[in-house]
């Protein structure tokens, strides 16, 4: 420490009288006005996004169809029946299994493929290698609209219409491009020195992916498969255009057999939107520890 900053700091503290209760804030310290504002800011944005949730419940539990009209009703005569009458006289199984079949595979395979696209990308300088990946961006460019078509004639000449592989091969066009891109730029993160040391070891480079480079890559792969789980969950152009028998719905689509031209049963989608929420969940809560990290890690190439 120099002469003039001990003079400094001596003289600053003869200035101040003994006794002086104003305290030092530290860096990083924040003001008690400033906390409560932080605070006030962050329970906000917490009760807006808790209402339309709560407010889904609250309508779930009105017995008319046209309470969501008259809400204040529904605290006078609230009821579980709209939840009965989904799970017992709808085919809500059925759109279970269609949607965990659909959705399970679609993260399966899309994951598979993404992290295998985004390693090739992030090790391997083949011909190519930049061109594909722009490849991969330009196919998401184009809107659902425009390749329901094509798509639908691909599948017909397979026939692969009212069958989950279509289905599932279809979600897996739209997903695999972004996941790729997402596990490239975690790849570049995990130093090249642990794939040199597994060809040092013996590994193959198959081997060094799956036993070395994969496990580092734990909160990637949350984050692709969240989002690969979302899209295929909640997709309803693919599924209501390729899926034609009632029992093959996915949630997405089923939900939508509720309203009709002449009659809307509010009451009755809210229930079964309240129901479809609880897988989401619980598959959020299963990544959630790796879904930040995950997040973050890929943002800058260290």
């Amino acid at each position: 420490m120099s002469t003039t900053t001990v003079e400094t700091s001596a003289a600053a503290t003869e200035r101040r009288p003994a006794g002086d209760p104003r305290k030092v804030r530290r860096r990083g310290e924040q003001s008690r006005a400033g906390s409560l504002a932080s605070h006030a800011v962050l329970i906000g944005a917490s009760l807006t996004a808790l209402f339309p949730i709560a407010w889904l419940v609250f309508l779930s539990l009105g017995p008319d169809k046209d309470d969501y009209l008259h809400p204040g009703r529904i605290w006078s005569k609230m009821t579980l029946d709209n939840y009965a009458f989904v799970l017992q006289d709808t085919s809500f199984f059925d759109w279970l299994k269609s949607t965990l079949v659909v959705v399970l595979c679609t993260t399966l395979i899309g994951v598979i493929v993404a992290a295998s696209t985004g390693y090739a990308v992030s090790r391997m300088r083949f011909p190519g290698y930049r061109k594909l990946m722009w490849v991969l961006l330009v196919t998401q460019m184009f809107p659902i609209a425009v390749l329901i078509v094509p798509m639908y004639q691909i599948l017909s000449d397979l026939q692969l219409i009212d069958s989950y592989l279509g289905l599932i091969l279809v979600n897996c066009t739209t997903i695999v491009p972004y996941c790729a891109w997402l596990m490239k730029g975690y790849f570049d993160t995990i130093p090249f020195e642990i794939d040199e040391a597994g060809r040092v070891d013996g590994l193959t480079p198959f081997g060094t992916f799956a036993r070395l480079i994969l496990p580092l890559a734990k909160p990637g792969l949350a984050v692709a498969a969240f989002y690969s789980f979302l899209t295929a969950f909640g997709e309803v152009a693919f599924a209501s255009t390729f899926m034609l028998s009632d029992d093959k719905y996915t949630f997405a689509v089923g939900l939508q057999t509720f309203v009709s031209e002449h009659d809307a049963q509010r009451n009755l989608m809210a229930a079964t939107a309240v129901l479809i929420a609880i897988p989401a969940a619980v598959f959020f809560y299963l990544v959630q520890k790796n879904l930040v990290t995950g997040l973050t890690a890929g943002g800058t190439k260290g």
